[in-house]
């Protein structure tokens, strides 16, 4: 397959479990969660949803420079998204503080692969 379509498609689906997250947490959460909880999974929802367009602008990108850098930063925003957000949302709801310590995991995940889209595209020929 393709990288930009795999990317895209990672993007896109990630984007719809980030709307039903979110609808879970404002809906189904929010009589059985703390305010504090709630707020962890709304950061939670809202670097899903961060990351998730991040993906679907990095697959667009693949579209034109396709290079393994450029795949190895979309990995990294899903595994970014796997670990930071999915760390969020089990502390939260199940309050396992073990889980805040893999959430710089997730964290750093994330800027790498920034940094790793920002390196490519400097690499990159583009027209």
């Amino acid at each position: 397959m393709k990288s930009s379509k795999w990317i895209l498609l990672a993007g896109s689906l990630n984007l719809a479990l980030a709307v039903v997250l979110g609808a879970f947490g404002a809906h189904g959460l929010k009589e059985h969660l703390s305010e504090h909880a709630l707020t962890t999974f709304q950061t939670a929802v809202d670097y899903h949803f961060i990351h998730a367009l991040g993906l679907l602008i990095i697959g667009n990108i693949a579209l034109r420079v396709n290079t393994r850098g450029i795949t190895v930063s979309a990995t990294l925003l899903l595994i970014g998204i796997l670990i930071f957000c999915g760390s969020l949302y089990l502390l939260s709801i199940i309050g396992s503080r073990w889980l805040g310590a893999i959430t710089p995991i997730g964290g750093m995940a994330f800027i790498i692969g920034w940094i790793t889209l920002a390196i490519s595209l400097w690499k990159a020929p583009i027209d």
